[in-house]
């Protein structure tokens, strides 16, 4: 009896122990879980570089579990874009939820204001108490203001935040990243005997080793994306947390990543919205389910805000695409190319569910202008190898050549976009309304990217470049862009226009006029001789530089020592400034060896870099005069 009782005494003492730390463990795991009862938790998972290449798109030969498992958790996005194909014109509209091209940011790496009363999108959750963390790339175009993220750094983390505070984390992930898909040694684990090759890549052996190397790459991103989901769920956080993925642009090979086609801005998108925050998804949304909304990053920041219960701002150009503050599905989605690292052009492109038009202003420069960056690539070398030997036929030579001004695209029918419809006759109705709404669209936003981008900063003098692209009577737009439609519309009976239009008061109108006789060659450029000689002495150095571009190219001997010598002096990056050097330096490299050859050694020895500039502009002045350099050594 003396035992029995001693023996229930010991197993009520260990039921009590077991009872009490199953209630601490339950309450630690509640207030772990717990956030604003009305709000939710919100998680974006980041990867670099990389398209819908994934298995719960249809890829068979991706090799992605976890995104996929996510997938038929949610709805993934059909149709969604990046807006602009590379990072950090991309990034620059996902912070600000503004088409870059309005606020002076299209560029790569440019570095502008924001005005006094635009801010990141982070100021609004953390105003409404949402602990805000970066995980960790920035890469934006504008200057951060004030306080931006609570953490954005490798250690930040929504653990950190205080107990039952709402959290907005963002985790980045690059191993998918352009310069991960080419470094060397690697085994590969697909095999790329098996790899689709798009039909303007050459099916060689780098080829197929790039494109078999870039899905390794994203199966090791859907690893690190299964880590971040298991954290999540361990935390007990799952039920409480909407759950964004998406890559930042279109593939890191060339032709995907910084060109404005459907390969360069298409992205994946996946979204999880947990059952108890069900009532903030959209009507597309279920579960294992998929959404052909047009979408893009533009829209992600109001989205973002609608989900917390924001309302998002009105200067925001996107729309909230889900949330309390969801707006009307959207017929168009928009995208653009700028200045590339250390290459100038300007392309604007707009998709509604099938169809892709692209408007290129600067028809005159081929798509693959020499980036030494993009050149590292395997699959570049020897693709413009085989271009220059001879070796390749369309669509395959299309890169290495110069652009028309328009390029229509069937995305059901075609889509590697290869087969241009603009000509095609069946075609002239979906061509002419997409042009439309790419031609409202600029005007709508005020896209500032028809300023020449020296202009766009010496305006701005020190200030905010959106307010110099809202001033109609500074950036005069509708005559500007007119001038750039006649410019790059090519046609020839448009040559007095552009003459006339070199004495007009606005020097961006100068500028295209002098850029569509370029355009043109040497018959446009002659006939407008001693006008161009006139523009070498422009007030706009920028004038200046396609002026002398245009009569070193096309002029005659005189025309040619003057153009070259005007270039030159235009190429001090100290004493004219980082964009007009590079725009000069650009032109130098155009006209060749021979032209250049009396400033060479001139040339070598023009300053690499500027101190007081952002480190991140530090190294395109520097590429520019080495390639011209290294062009004179291929030579010899």
């Amino acid at each position: 009896m003396w035992f029995k009782s001693a023996l229930q005494n010991k197993l009520c003492w260990i039921l009590s122990i077991l009872t009490v730390t199953f209630l601490f463990n339950s309450q630690i795991k509640l207030i772990a879980a717990e956030s604003d009862s009305g709000r939710p938790n919100i998680l974006w998972i980041t990867s670099e570089d990389n398209g819908p290449h994934l298995g719960c798109y249809g890829d068979q030969y991706a090799n992605t579990p976890h995104i996929d498992k996510l997938a038929s958790q949610g709805t993934l996005y059909l149709n969604c874009w990046s807006t602009a194909p590379v990072c950090a014109p991309a990034r620059t509209t996902l912070i600000t939820g503004m088409y870059p091209t309005c606020l002076g940011a299209e560029h790569m790496r440019s570095m502008v204001k924001l005005p006094d009363d635009v801010f990141m999108y982070p100021h609004y959750l953390r105003k409404s108490g949402y602990y805000c963390t970066n995980n960790s790339k920035e890469d934006y175009n504008v200057a951060k203001t004030g306080t931006v993220w609570d953490q954005s750094s490798r250690k930040a983390h929504w653990k950190n935040r205080k107990p039952g505070q709402p959290f907005f984390a963002v985790f980045n992930h690059t191993i998918s990243h352009e310069s991960k898909i080419r470094n060397r040694p690697h085994t590969l684990v697909h095999d790329p005997a098996k790899v689709r090759i798009p039909a303007y890549h050459p099916d060689t052996p780098e080829v197929r080793h790039d494109w078999a190397q870039y899905y390794d790459r994203i199966t090791e991103m859907d690893a690190l994306v299964g880590k971040n989901l298991k954290e999540l769920a361990d935390a007990g956080l799952a039920d409480d947390t909407i759950i964004f993925y998406y890559g930042d642009h279109g593939s890191g090979m060339p032709r995907s990543k910084r060109w404005p086609y459907n390969s360069g801005l298409q992205v994946p998108l996946v979204v999880y919205i947990p059952p108890k925050f069900r009532k903030l998804a959209s009507a597309d949304y279920q579960t294992q389910g998929k959404s052909d909304r047009l979408v893009g990053f533009v829209d992600f920041a109001p989205t973002l805000l609608s989900l917390a219960g924001i309302k998002p701002p009105a200067y925001m150009q996107g729309n909230a695409f889900m949330g309390q503050h969801e707006a009307t599905p959207q017929t168009y989605q928009f995208g653009f190319r700028g200045r590339m690292d250390e290459r100038y052009d300007l392309v604007r492109s707009v998709r509604n569910k099938r169809y892709l038009y692209i408007k290129n202003y600067m028809p005159h420069k081929e798509y693959g202008q020499y980036l030494n960056y993009m050149f590292q690539t395997p699959t570049t070398q020897v693709w413009k190898k085989m271009y220059d030997a001879g070796e390749l036929s369309p669509p395959q030579t299309y890169f290495w050549e110069t652009k028309p001004a328009e390029e229509l695209y069937d995305l059901q029918a075609d889509r590697d976009e290869v087969h241009n419809l603009v000509k095609s006759d069946q075609h002239q109705k979906i061509l002419a309304e997409l042009r439309e709404a790419q031609h409202k669209k600029i005007l709508a936003v005020r896209d500032l990217g028809f300023l020449p981008e020296a202009e766009v900063h010496s305006l701005s003098d020190g200030g905010a470049p959106y307010l110099i692209s809202q001033n109609s009577q500074l950036y005069p737009l509708k005559q500007i862009l007119a001038m750039a439609e006649i410019a790059s519309s090519g046609k020839p009976d448009s040559v007095n226009k552009l003459i006339a239009g070199l004495d007009d008061q606005n020097s961006a109108i100068r500028y295209w006029a002098a850029m569509g006789l370029l355009m043109r060659g040497e018959g446009a450029v002659k006939n407008a001789r001693n006008k161009l000689r006139e523009s070498l002495d422009d007030s706009s150095k920028s004038v200046r530089c396609i002026a002398a571009e245009a009569l070193g190219e096309y002029g005659n001997q005189k025309d040619v020592q003057d153009a070259v010598n005007t270039l030159y002096s235009l190429s001090n990056l100290n004493r004219d400034g980082v964009y007009i050097a590079i725009l000069a330096l650009n032109g130098l490299d155009k006209l060749g060896n021979d032209k250049v050859a009396p400033v060479k050694e001139k040339i070598a020895q023009l300053p690499l870099k500027n101190p007081q500039l952002d480190r991140r502009l530090q190294s395109y002045v520097m590429r520019l005069i080495e390639r011209i350099q290294e062009k004179t050594a291929q030579e010899k």
